[in-house]
């Protein structure tokens, strides 16, 4: 087992086209919060990637604003935050993780094993922005910048969205456009430490295929999800 996740860490490490110079800065973003419960803080502080998650999330999202800004020069500031967003948010960090293979890789409890961690979106989203601020940490800006053109290139692709300042008076206003009850949202599942949680709402709509997104809060998650349900659905 411990030669295939080394094969696998291996191959992310490839795949991000970064070889770090400081290996520890990668297995300790591929670090799970669950490998240490219980365990006394290192010198360094905390030894899961929790840290390097609140490094990364800015890092991602200054990177995020840099190539919108140029990749997109006549739009206007609503529909680059309204893109930004989409880039950022738990939906698009899984879907990176997932194509670089980082499941394999993480390093996980047994407990948290068992219970699917490796294929958690959540879970591989959190690590994506840890492995994006160890790449920063290990080699600069510039080594992070292109970490990200390279596996950010397909979430790339799409231009900005039209902006909507509140997806979940947007989505209220199509459902009873379309004569159906307001739209219900539900938190269906909440992981992560109390100072770094992640919610997964499910919205639903009467007639409509119901949609689940994450966020760092409930309100969060439930913009999220409204967002995508409008998308979905060719609202906006």
């Amino acid at each position: 087992m411990a030669n295939l996740r080394a094969e696998a860490v291996a191959a992310l490490e490839a795949r991000l086209g970064h070889a770090f110079r400081d290996k520890a800065l990668l297995e300790r973003a591929l670090t799970h919060a669950s490998v240490g419960e219980g365990a006394p803080v290192g010198v360094h502080g905390p030894r899961d990637n929790e840290r390097l998650e609140f490094l990364g999330d800015r890092v991602l999202g200054l990177l995020v604003a840099e190539r919108l800004s140029h990749q997109y020069p006549i739009a206007d500031e609503g529909e680059l935050s309204s893109s930004l967003h989409a880039l950022v948010d738990k939906g698009a960090c899984a879907r990176v993780g997932d194509a670089l293979g980082v499941g394999a890789a993480l390093r996980l409890s047994p407990g948290e094993t068992k219970t699917g961690g490796r294929r958690k979106a959540g879970v591989i989203a959190d690590a994506v922005e840890a492995i994006l601020a160890a790449v920063y940490l290990d080699g600069g800006l510039e080594a992070a910048r292109a970490v990200f053109d390279r596996a950010w290139a397909d979430e790339l692709k799409a231009p900005p969205s039209r902006a909507v300042t509140n997806p979940k008076s947007a989505l209220q206003e199509w459902a009873q456009g379309q004569g159906r009850p307001l739209p219900t949202y539900r938190v269906s599942d909440r992981t992560g430490s109390d100072h770094a949680p992640t919610f997964t709402v499910e919205v639903c709509v009467q007639d409509v295929e119901p949609l689940t997104a994450q966020g760092r809060s409930r309100q969060e998650a439930e913009k999220s999800a409204a967002t995508a349900l409008l998308k979905r659905e060719g609202v906006i």
